[in-house]
């Protein structure tokens, strides 16, 4: 019989005891479960406001930088290509005016890609006047001609007298002279080397052809390039001096015999169509010297007209290649943006994967249980440290500056890192660095824990 009241007392106890061990269990839990829910709210908010603000996910702004990326290399490319329209359309196929010496024979072969048509116009009308002649392929350089023209002139003093000649490559320029006092007599290679000349009439080396003439004499130059070329005589002297010279000139000229297009500006003005995309050459004459005509040479206007699909095709090409080559550099970054993306989508679940890339054992973060749970050696001797610091604060060592927060520089060091141990902030900094990197700012460990110290 006094079993029964035993056993009924054992059970009473060992309910009442399994009852406490509940109610202990529940109040650790409700324990756990306020200091998370007094801290995790902070940290959500923060994590969602820096790194997830208004939902949008990290592969949502590398997609938005990569669009904003493709636009601005869009208006960059056509900024681009703008220029070097107008640089091919002003200036290596923009108008400009020629002066045509006796027998020039200047060969015209633009890119058919981008010129549509060559126009020439004759500004001082003549008779005989410069001819235009069109060809499907480039014509030979074959046919040879040979004059000889006489000048006798009397130049200014600090002055110079000029003729020009448009001379092909392989011609042949013989100058003899006779003068009674010392000038000038020079050969120079376009208007630059002309005016090159001019700033520094005694200097030698900017001129194709430089010599200090007195007397009699002859002077010969070869052609190797086809160009026009200015024959001058300088006058140095505080008197005029009275030249004679004898040009003699073999020029080699393009045969125009296999011409489809001939115009001998009738209407003051010539235009050939250029072919495309094989393109063709045209050619402009000028008559041989007349020696009735003081003056014969002429002068013209030189223009081409764009071919504008080419400059809209490229524009749209250009174009078109960019997006292509963007889309792929999205796609690729898509590719190597995995991890974020599944991270966004545990994300969205619950709080808990927030910290998942934090520890693996996040079961006690926060707790005051388990404060020695895998690093309770560690732990130990920093609270040992920790308890010094907490003396020495006491001590009235709180403006050191070494005892302040690394971060905000504003409260003291009230915490530490495990397992490394390190205390560099307070505790608001460290839960942020917790959360946000994860890694110690001073040792770079994965940070497991934070524990704040309580001085007493």
């Amino acid at each position: 019989m006094d079993l029964l009241p035993q056993t009924l007392s054992g059970a009473a106890a060992t309910s009442s005891s399994s009852a406490s061990q509940v109610r202990e269990e529940e109040d650790d839990h409700n324990q756990y479960q306020q200091h998370t829910d007094f801290r995790h709210p902070e940290v959500e908010t923060h994590e969602i406001g820096t790194s997830y603000g208004a939902n949008l996910s990290p592969f949502d702004e590398v997609s938005t930088i990569i669009r904003d990326d493709t636009w601005s290399c869009i208006i960059v490319l056509l900024t681009f290509w703008f220029f070097v329209s107008m640089t091919l359309i002003l200036g290596v196929y923009g108008s400009s005016s020629l002066e045509l010496g006796p027998n020039s024979s200047i060969l015209l072969q633009p890119s058919p890609i981008f010129v549509q048509s060559v126009k020439v116009e004759e500004l001082n009308i003549s008779s005989p006047g410069p001819v235009l002649y069109g060809f499907y392929n480039t014509p030979p350089l074959d046919t040879e001609t040979t004059w000889s023209e006489t000048h006798t002139v009397s130049v200014p003093a600090d002055s110079h007298q000029e003729w020009i000649y448009f001379l092909n490559g392989g011609s042949q320029i013989s100058i003899s002279y006779s003068v009674y006092s010392s000038v000038f007599l020079i050969i120079a290679q376009g208007k630059e080397g002309l005016a090159q000349w001019l700033e520094e009439p005694t200097y030698p080396n900017t001129t194709l052809s430089w010599n200090l003439i007195h007397g009699s004499g002859m002077i010969e130059q070869d052609i190797s390039k086809s160009s026009s070329y200015y024959v001058s005589v300088g006058n140095l002297n505080t008197e005029d001096v009275e030249v004679q010279l004898n040009f003699t000139v073999n020029a080699l000229l393009y045969n125009t015999s296999a011409a489809y297009y001939k115009c001998s500006f009738k209407d003051a003005s010539c235009s050939l169509k250029i072919l495309f995309p094989n393109g063709n050459a045209a050619v402009l004459t000028s008559p041989g010297p007349e020696q009735d005509i003081p003056n014969a040479n002429q002068y013209v206007k030189l223009s081409y007209g764009p071919r504008w699909a080419t400059y809209i095709v490229g524009i749209g090409g250009m174009t078109v290649l960019m997006l292509v080559a963007f889309n792929f550099l999205n796609k690729f970054r898509c590719t190597n943006e995995d991890g974020i993306r599944v991270q966004q989508e545990d994300f969205r679940s619950e709080r808990g994967p927030l910290l998942s890339y934090k520890d693996e054992d996040q079961s006690s973060w926060g707790s005051s249980y388990d404060s020695a749970s895998n690093d309770e050696g560690g732990l130990e001797d920093f609270l040992a440290a920790g308890s010094l610091e907490g003396k020495s604060v006491r001590d009235g060592e709180s403006n050191n500056t070494r005892r302040l927060c690394a971060i905000c520089f504003d409260a003291p060091r009230d915490c530490f890192f495990l397992p490394c141990g390190h205390c560099v902030a307070c505790f608001d900094c460290a839960t942020r660095i917790a959360e946000a990197a994860a890694t110690c700012p001073i040792c770079r460990r994965s940070i497991k824990k934070v524990r704040k110290i309580f001085t007493v």
